[in-house]
């Protein structure tokens, strides 16, 4: 079997007397949708800060293209080639659409000091960034004030960003979140197809969703993976009806 194009070993992470990840190991592999589902509390901001950098664990490490970036920051990872969406919204609001992309694009340039002006001027940035509404559907909006778009066109505009890195791996967070049925139905179809790209980690409650698109599904609760299989083992676990869903054996 190849190599795992993101992986964590043995990651613990505690906040005094609570284990918010307790030895968590995981892997995502080439063209997988790997999901990582549980309830509330049970640890997934905890796992995927320190898989994205902005947490470093107590032990354990993070490994990106086979290489230990468990002490690499957050910029470093995504030049590395991790791309990352929010569960709560990272976007610049007074910005447009376009500067959103553009400073996304920037930032994986590896020289994100440069005048804000000439990024805007650079034909190759603005490029990229067109490329990528284009793909997500939002480039009629790449003039558009981030703060007037919908719920819906925000979540679209995080995967653009994140396509500017041209990452090797997506870490997800809840990106069907607040979305209507017919906007987590279009988004879903998206990530279905990207993951021939790059392999995608998706942290999301919508389990249609993830029913849909896993190949593989994790279950985290109090900061242990009490499950990892396909859709199917993990609708027959019995350990996983009676931890998260809500059913009795």
């Amino acid at each position: 079997m190849s190599e795992p194009i993101l992986a964590t070993r043995n990651l613990r992470k505690n906040f005094g007397a609570l284990a918010a990840t307790d030895d968590v190991s995981i892997d995502l592999r080439a063209g997988e949708i790997h999901a990582i589902i549980g309830p509330n509390g049970a640890g997934k901001s905890t796992l995927i800060a320190q898989i994205c950098g902005g947490l470093r664990p107590d032990s354990g490490s993070v490994h990106l293209l086979g290489r230990d970036v468990t002490q690499d920051s957050t910029q470093g990872r995504a030049q590395a080639g991790l791309g990352r969406t929010f569960q709560i919204s990272a976007l610049a609001m007074e910005d447009s659409v376009l500067e959103n992309v553009v400073l996304g694009a920037l930032g994986a340039s590896g020289n994100p000091w440069r005048f804000w002006s000439r990024a805007l001027s650079d034909t190759s940035l603005t490029s990229k960034a067109e490329a990528a509404l284009e793909r997500i559907g939002l480039i009629e909006h790449r003039h558009t004030r981030c703060a007037e778009l919908s719920h819906g066109q925000r979540r679209q505009l995080e995967v653009a960003v994140a396509l500017t890195l041209t990452p090797k791996a997506f870490v997800m967070d809840e990106p069907m979140a607040g979305l209507g049925a017919e906007g987590s139905k279009l988004l879903t179809a998206f990530l279905d197809k990207l993951r021939a790209e790059a392999p995608i980690l998706l942290v999301e409650h919508d389990m249609d969703a993830v029913f849909a698109l896993a190949d593989r599904i994790s279950v985290l609760v109090y900061g242990q993976v009490i499950a990892s299989g396909t859709v199917e083992e993990i609708k027959s676990s019995r350990a996983v009806r009676e931890a998260y869903l809500g059913e009795e054996a």
